[in-house]
């Protein structure tokens, strides 16, 4: 009795009286006992489906193989060469067998198909993913978390021990994951955690992505959707890190780069810088070549340039999408009046948005649209290193703690 089966590898096996033999695309399986049939296949079976090791290695999985087409497809056609030279799991040789002018899906296959020459496993599918959401990081939102140590005694900081207490802390409570790490030369560690449940393999396609920098209290956090997960991401970091405590900062942006800026203080803004000088390398007078033309408000704008300066720096801002208000204050009345009835706070949601929202902000009052200065609440964005605010009563801060 045999079966036809697909195979993409040519083998010839003997297992406990099972034989496989197969051309290029069919292998026959025969079982040699007589009066063979369904009901007596099971231990048969359980012999065929267990992998197979074979001199061209071990079949891919199937879930690999469709992960690692979707990611390609994701890539722009022109960049996918770049990116496989990257990923180094496929070599030189097999690259350029490639041909990266057809369409994508095309190209997809043929990638699959050198893959599964190579035996993928989902450890090189998840590197492949990583390096593109790194090229591509600000298509996801980025979260940033400050975590705090007991002491300010500095530890030598071994990337080894990190990785074996991060899996560790985190498979000690989930069994179905799959953690993958990826080095980069900025000191940065990029993790990349699938999750999964106690009785479900790990999703590949929701995935949780962190952005550490060794020796830093802050980590970036492109939270996966499934959220229950967080609490656990969050212990695992500070156990790998020798930190006691981790706290979401408020601070949002697509731009992973900007937020870095933020919190690591590399971008050129002054606070309480006030000067009663004028500002250096700025003229009203230099914008028009013809002297005869007087400008009678020169005085102001020199003023709001440098106040604008004052509040923004001369460099360019980093860059964030959006900033949101929320109010949170009591109605007064005369108590002996009785006019509310209920103690209730009056809440308000106020959100500003724009591609480039503090270079926006920066324009607004040398284009004439606002007062100069801005208010605190609105140049003290990257000061705090939070674009999430709380306005609450006047005798509390105006910014949440």
């Amino acid at each position: 009795m045999h079966f036809n089966l697909p195979l993409s590898k040519s083998v010839v096996v003997s297992h406990l009286g099972l034989t496989l033999m197969s051309a290029s695309t069919e292998v026959q399986l025969f079982i040699p006992w007589k009066g063979a049939s369904p009901l007596n296949l099971p231990v048969a079976w359980s012999y065929f489906l267990q992998p197979f090791s074979f001199p061209g290695g071990s079949i891919m999985d199937e879930t690999v193989a469709e992960y690692i087409r979707r990611t390609v497809l994701k890539m722009p056609r022109d960049e996918i060469k770049m990116m496989l030279q990257k990923w180094g799991f496929l070599s030189e040789a097999q690259l350029q067998t490639l041909n990266f002018h057809q369409q994508k899906d095309n190209i997809s296959q043929e990638v699959v198909q050198l893959c599964e020459e190579n035996s993928a496993g989902i450890k090189q599918a998840a590197a492949l993913d990583i390096i593109y959401n790194h090229i591509y990081q600000n298509k996801r939102m980025w979260s940033v978390y400050q975590m705090k140590k007991s002491g300010e005694e500095e530890e030598y900081f071994d990337i080894a021990d990190f990785k074996k207490k991060f899996k560790g802390r985190i498979r000690s409570a989930l069994k179905n994951v799959t953690i993958t790490f990826k080095e980069y030369e900025d000191n940065a560690i990029w993790i990349r955690v699938a999750w999964g449940t106690p009785h479900k393999k790990p999703n590949q396609y929701k995935p949780s992505y962190v952005v550490y920098h060794s020796q830093t209290p802050y980590v970036f956090i492109s939270a996966s959707v499934l959220k229950s997960n967080l609490p656990l991401l969050c212990q695992a970091l500070i156990v790998a890190s020798n930190y006691r405590d981790i706290r979401e900062m408020e601070l949002r942006s697509h731009s992973l780069n900007s937020l870095k800026d933020i919190v690591f203080k590399r971008y050129s803004q002054n606070f309480q810088t006030y000067s009663p000088k004028p500002v250096q390398g700025w003229n009203v007078e230099a914008e028009n070549a013809d002297r005869r033309i007087v400008h009678e408000n020169r005085s102001v704008k020199e003023r709001i340039h440098r106040l604008n300066q004052e509040s923004f720096g001369c460099g360019p801002q980093p860059k964030l999408e959006f900033a949101q208000y929320r109010l949170d204050t009591m109605f007064k009345s005369d108590p002996k009046m009785d006019v509310l009835d209920k103690k209730e706070p009056f809440r308000c949601l106020v959100k500003f948005s724009s591609p480039h929202l503090l270079e926006s902000l920066k324009s607004l009052a040398p284009l004439g649209m606002a007062d100069a200065p801005l208010s605190p609440l609105l140049t003290c964005i990257t000061h705090k290193a939070r674009n999430y605010f709380k306005i609450r009563e006047k005798k509390e801060s105006f910014v949440s703690p």
